[in-house]
């Protein structure tokens, strides 16, 4: 009967003990619920606050600038001259070298591109598609630095063994160089957007007697035209911004021309060009680079926005 009485008891005690576990633990869980959110919502919050960190910089020396060289002059002026005696601060320029490197790239990635998205989502079996995709973003990875060394020292003499007229420094070479840095993003993206349109709309296009190129491009190709354009806004966004490349390969001419064979430069560039020079803290041309870095931040992010008006606008629903 002892025996009976201490069994009964112990199992009353450890019914008592299970219970203060359970409810010590959801006691704790109730609080990680409650600090969770919190934290998640710091995290957020901290690149919220450096974007507003960095267009506040931006914008307060920015201003100082503006209150030197007058607004209309800096965006229509012609002649970028910041270390002459009579300095001239017009950044139509470096636009102009920012907008034809951007061209020239976008025109060499866009068809690559396209077509390595049409034949990895439509003609690859699933084993080549696993083998050539991580190889086609290997692209990605290598940094710019490289990028612009080769451009330099491979793709300008090619160039230039074909076309002599080409300067040793010129916008074409870093142009077609950043058009490969950014092929993968356009063929990823794209076949990402290809890959997500429903087998059926495939199916039934060829059970009408379509062949599968027709197929591809009557069907596939319009049903994925959203993902495709926010694949290529993306990718100027990306060559717009790009920096090492045309600063190696374009040198630091400003010249405001359409010539492709001719050294021009880059907002970007122009950056790297006043950051590490000796422009005197507080000098017109020290406020310089705030502005043309403001410029190029609102560029940027116009391409952002309109990549996602473009991925809201064309969307399917399927």
């Amino acid at each position: 009967m002892a025996t009976n009485s201490e069994s009964n008891l112990n199992s009353a005690v450890n019914v008592s003990e299970l219970i203060a576990q359970n409810k010590k633990k959801k006691s704790i869980n109730n609080y990680m619920e409650k600090l969770v959110p919190t934290i998640l919502f710091l995290l957020a919050s901290i690149t919220v606050l450096t974007t507003i960190g960095i267009l506040y910089t931006l914008i307060s020396q920015a201003v100082h600038f503006f209150m030197e060289v007058p607004i209309l002059d800096f965006f229509t002026g012609t002649e970028l001259k910041p270390l002459s005696q009579n300095p001239e601060f017009g950044i139509l320029p470096l636009l102009n070298g920012t907008i034809i490197s951007s061209l020239v790239a976008i025109l060499v990635a866009g068809p690559i591109g396209i077509m390595s998205a049409i034949y990895l989502s439509e003609y690859a079996s699933d084993r080549v598609r696993r083998i050539l995709k991580p190889l086609l973003e290997v692209l990605a990875g290598i940094p710019t630095i490289v990028y612009g060394f080769f451009a330099f020292t491979f793709v300008t003499p090619l160039i230039r063994s074909i076309w002599p007229q080409v300067e040793a420094t010129n916008i074409l070479s870093p142009g077609i160089v950043m058009g490969v840095m950014i092929i993968p993003m356009i063929a990823s993206l794209s076949e990402d957007a290809m890959t997500s349109v429903p087998n059926g709309m495939r199916e039934g296009s060829l059970a009408m007697g379509t062949t599968k190129l027709e197929t591809t491009i009557k069907v596939v190709i319009p049903a994925a035209f959203s993902g495709i354009m926010a694949s290529f806004v993306l990718a100027i966004s990306r060559a717009i911004g790009e920096t090492m490349i045309v600063t190696i390969a374009s040198g630091s001419s400003k010249n405001f021309t359409f010539d492709l064979t001719q050294s021009m430069q880059t907002m970007t560039a122009y950056i790297v060009e006043v950051s590490g020079g000796e422009a005197p803290a507080g000098s017109t041309l020290h406020y310089s680079l705030y502005a043309v870095a403001l410029t190029l931040f609102v560029f940027t992010m116009i391409m952002n926005l309109l990549a996602k008006y473009i991925s809201r606008k064309f969307r399917e629903e399927y």
